[in-house]
């Protein structure tokens, strides 16, 4: 630190809002040993205004700063991002260094990932990879940090393509680059990393799969290998046993398995077809919807599919969402396949003269959109071009904001209680990238936050996450194996009236500007249904299920027998399975099918006139009345009940 810098002191702001004045030059660490001798020394990174850091990254005026220590999840990305460092260094170890080229290694969620050009492998070069990997932590090298020039980095990376693509972009910016070192080996990268190699845990190597260089289908496609760290063995072990259950449930498997739904080259990527079973569960989701929506005075409208670009531009989402539209020419005329809903439902509510005494409007909509999602991004339900959202749009007053948000509040509530869901809440504020003035975003957020102080609920802030026209809550659930998933959301708009002009009149005769809402109850479809898969792991609450009951007569003889059951439950969804095979067989086939329940009838079922019934959890019982089983059937489907409980409540 130079004369002159210990001579001027800056001020950082801590957690808890107090400030801490430290020399100019000062580093995240020195801010650290500031504070106490034991934090310092536990340092692993920091956190700049939210940033994650280097511990030897200097601070600077005003800025709000997060020591991360050992056992924090920023932590545990520090260590994942050196992990994916190992793999790079084991990669050139053990294939041609000069040959393979280094893209990108970023921690994730999960582990991490490095992709790499001009490496040829497979799944069974994983265990050699990793056993090299085991090596360098072994070794346990320190990593050292290194700033050096642009010009220096540009010598060191030569023989580095991606690298150097990546140096030009930085140098726009800055004069200098770091690197970080692990015996013989070095990076360009940012950092932050763990002290040396020794200190990165129990890893595991999970796959391979192709990924294009920055994401962009006109370039290179490059190998990427995924791989996952954790502190100890336990908590890997623990990640590899919910991941395994996690493949179990695959959304894709089972769609397939029991016909739900395909995605085919003929139509396109992530454009789903669903078959006759999986559109039964979206149109049992529909209504349970459409029930809820009629409730609270929602009307129905439809938009079209596509609508000229104009409509894009006035709305905001032209110079949001070009790049993700579809975006075609008709003559002279430019048209978007529509990525929102909202602006036609906007143009609806202009299309009408209305007064203080019409508001709320709110309009509703099973809306399909399209996205162009990266080719390499799609998978199966999650991520698709083509999504339908059930769209709720409201038109109120000023004065009616915090009534019409409870109001949605509850009805979002309704939905994850129905399907038995632990959920949180967010507000999510103003992000970077968003159209309206500071003072409209202030209110809207501050109307929001109220509504959430007033009743009591515990909400997280996530900055930076609000759409492009205003903030929202959000509601993510958890599902049976405890991921999280996003889902239902509110959003408080005061940009799209004013962008559309939107208006009505008011008790003082004069035009005023109505505040729209937007909201979803599921968020889309295709997601909650691929979450549902998962979640059910295919065994649909009777509701939902696409085949509710399946009659299994026991020979041919009771054929006849079998059919009047069927009858006898003719507004359920009821199969009787007639092929010539053995009972057992059929009980097999109707579990695999993940039937709620199988209705068994043989001679003396037939002779006594009543039924056996089994249910999914193999429980069986006797002689049963026909018409004691069909009213049960009646309230467990009327009431929504998530498990099949005729035979559970005995």
């Amino acid at each position: 630190m130079s004369e002159q810098d210990s001579q001027e002191q800056v001020a950082v702001v801590l957690p808890d809002g107090s400030e801490l004045a430290v020399d100019a030059g000062a580093t995240v660490e020195d801010c650290a040993y500031e504070i106490g001798p034991g934090l310092g020394s536990d340092t692993v990174a920091g956190k700049l205004d939210g940033d994650l850091v280097a511990k030897e990254q200097p601070v600077y005026d005003g800025a709000e700063l997060e020591i991360v220590t050992d056992g924090s999840e920023e932590s545990l990305e520090v260590m994942r991002h050196s992990a994916a460092h190992c793999l790079a260094q084991a990669v050139e170890r053990l294939y041609d260094a000069e040959e393979v080229k280094l893209a990108i290694g970023p921690p994730t969620d999960e582990g991490f990932y490095y992709d790499f050009d001009n490496l040829d492998i497979d799944e069974e070069d994983l265990a050699d990879l990793e056993a090299e990997m085991e090596e360098i932590i072994a070794a346990d090298y320190e990593i050292e940090r290194e700033e050096v020039s642009i010009e220096e980095a540009e010598e060191r990376l030569a023989d580095e393509p991606y690298k150097l693509e990546l140096l030009a972009e930085f140098a726009e910016e800055n004069d200098t680059v770091t690197f970080y070192s692990q015996g013989e080996w070095e990076d360009l990268c940012a950092g932050p990393h763990v002290d040396s190699t020794g200190e990165i845990g129990a890893i595991d190597l999970l796959e391979i799969a192709g990924a294009y260089w920055r994401g962009d289908e006109e370039n290179t496609m490059q190998t990427r290998i995924y791989g996952t760290a954790f502190e100890d063995e336990s908590d890997l072990e623990d990640f590899l046993e919910r991941k395994q259950e996690a493949e179990k449930r695959d959304h894709r498997r089972i769609g397939n398995e029991m016909d739900l739904f395909s995605i085919q080259d003929v139509t396109g990527p992530g454009l789903p077809l669903y078959h006759p079973a999986g559109k039964t569960v979206l149109s049992e989701l529909e209504e349970f919807v459409k029930d809820l929506n009629e409730d609270a005075g929602y009307d129905y409208v439809e938009t079209p599919h596509v609508f000229k670009t104009d409509l894009w531009h006035r709305s905001g989402h032209y110079e949001n969402y070009a790049d993700d539209m579809f975006i075609f020419d008709v003559g002279d005329d430019e048209f978007g396949l529509k990525p929102m809903n909202c602006p036609g439902h906007a143009a609806i509510f202009q299309d009408h003269s209305w007064s203080y005494r019409d508001l709320p409007i709110r309009y509703a909509e099973n809306g399909k959109v399209y996205r162009k999602e990266q080719r390499g991004e799609l998978s199966g339900l999650s991520r698709v071009w083509a999504f339908t959202i059930d769209d709720g749009h409201l038109f109120i007053r000023p004065d009616q904001i915090r009534q019409e948000v409870e109001e949605i509040m509850d009805m979002i509530t309704d939905v994850l209680e129905t399907f038995d869901l632990d959920y949180e809440m967010a507000l999510a504020t103003r992000p970077e990238k968003s159209v309206g003035s500071d003072e409209i975003w202030d209110r809207a957020e501050e109307q929001l936050e109220n509504v959430l102080e007033n009743r009591a609920h515990e909400y997280e802030i996530e900055e930076g996450d609000g759409a492009f026209y205003g903030p929202k809550i959000d509601f993510a659930f958890e599902d049976a194996i405890g991921r999280s998933w996003d889902g239902p959301t509110v959003q408080l708009d005061f940009n799209m009236p004013e962008r559309f002009d939107l208006s009505y009149v008011g008790e003082d005769n004069e035009e005023h500007r109505p505040v729209m809402i937007h909201r979803a109850l599921y968020g889309s479809y295709e997601r909650f249904f691929m979450m549902l898969i998962e979640h059910y792991e295919g065994r649909f609450p009777l509701w939902l299920a696409p085949e509710q009951v399946r009659v299994l007569p026991i020979s041919d003889d009771n054929l006849g027998y079998a059919h009047r059951v069927a009858n006898e439950f003719d507004d359920f969804r009821v199969e009787v399975d007639g092929r010539d095979s053995t009972l057992e067989r059929k009980i097999r086939a109707a579990h695999d099918d993940r039937v709620p329940y199988q209705i068994i009838v043989g001679d003396n079922e037939e002779e006594d006139g009543n039924i056996s019934v089994r249910d999914r959890f193999e429980d069986q019982e006797y002689d049963v009345e026909i018409q004691a089983f069909r009213d049960h059937l009646e309230a467990e489907r009327d009431e929504q009940r998530t498990a099949p409980d005729f035979l559970q409540d005995e």
